[in-house]
């Protein structure tokens, strides 16, 4: 049993393995988690499935020699299983090629066709 890279304790295949598969996100701060998974894991199809239309790229591509180690949860605003949209700010250590960074980011999410969707995020 793998831990879950996106750091709640819990197993991969209890915890964001379903959302990577395609089950819903129950919560913008669960779509989240998954999401820092999916780039941990090099899953761009993940990433731009869970992507709003209106804000999506064409495609994605990931840095295979980007590593990312630890994902911190700052601040959660709604998003939860009765909301339309939600907040979530988090800070994602990862090392690359230059070294070790730190992206600080809060992100929005909205409900699209019933589905938690990434819409944009404001780097910080």
């Amino acid at each position: 049993m793998s831990a879950c890279p996106c750091g709640s304790g819990r197993a991969f295949a209890e915890c964001c393995g379903p959302i990577l598969a395609g089950e819903p996100a129950p919560t913008a701060e669960a779509l989240m988690r998954s999401r820092f998974t999916a780039f941990a894991r090099g899953d761009a199809a993940h990433l731009l499935r869970s992507w709003h239309p209106s804000t999506r790229p064409a495609s994605l591509g990931l840095d295979d020699a980007t590593v990312w180690r630890r994902l911190q949860l700052v601040d959660t605003v709604a998003g939860g299983p009765d909301d339309a949209e939600g907040v979530v700010e988090f800070r994602a250590s990862y090392r690359g090629p230059d070294g070790a960074g730190l992206l600080h980011e809060r992100s929005r999410f909205v409900r699209h066709e019933g589905r938690w969707v990434y819409l944009d995020g404001e780097v910080g």
